[in-house]
């Protein structure tokens, strides 16, 4: 008779993800959606000056019920290349941080921004006006990244919002109305969606 040394069983086991793992694929998931829809913007911007502005047809003229439909569209389209550069780089770093906490989360965030940011055009711009671009996004995710630590509950998420807010927060005089050739309204109603978003899709809701 032969004995073979004792083995204890040791349970096979998939090492966890770690968390440096998931921060960076949550970095790289946020670059790569920005990246995307920056460039969008520029394309559609490209095809507009080469077409004679055509696409800013679909830009919102309020009360007008058949321009329910351009409420969305509004905010891919700009007034120039002037105009969509000075939203670019907010765009990119706003966006780039609120899609960090998670992509579905972040989608349902941005489409509440524009449906209310374009609402909110549509009840209240001047007549005779067509209002389009990004700004009412980009103050919309200034709003949500201030408010969703606090709505969230999670430090980090509140020293962010700070953060934002010591940085960006003199963006907020433009929510009054200042300049007959800006749209206080879209960037109120923006602001107003973002907060929105912000507890409507606080953490566990998406």
């Amino acid at each position: 008779m032969s004995y073979e040394p004792y083995e204890p069983y040791r349970p096979q086991t998939t090492p966890p993800r770690g968390d440096a793992a998931d921060r960076r694929g949550r970095w790289r998931t946020a670059a790569v959606v920005m990246g995307a829809w920056i460039a969008l913007l520029w394309v559609l911007e490209a095809v507009d000056t080469a077409t004679g502005n055509a696409l800013d047809t679909y830009g919102v003229s309020p009360r007008d019920l058949s321009e329910l439909r351009d409420v969305l569209p509004m905010s891919f389209l700009h007034g120039g290349f002037a105009h969509l550069a000075s939203n670019t780089l907010p765009l990119l770093i706003l966006g780039f941080l609120a899609a960090l906490g998670g992509i579905r989360r972040f989608a349902a965030v941005v489409v509440t921004i524009m449906l209310v940011a374009g609402l909110g055009v549509w009840l209240t711009a001047p007549s005779h006006s067509i209002t389009l671009g990004a700004s009412g996004v980009v103050f919309g995710l200034f709003g949500y990244l201030v408010v969703r630590g606090f709505v969230d509950r999670r430090p980090w998420d509140v020293v962010l919002g700070l953060v934002v807010a010591v940085v960006y927060g003199s963006i907020l005089w433009g929510v009054l109305p200042t300049d007959s050739g800006i749209s206080w309204q879209c960037h109120l109603f923006g602001l107003l969606g973002g907060v929105l978003a912000a507890f409507a899709f606080r953490r566990g809701r998406v």
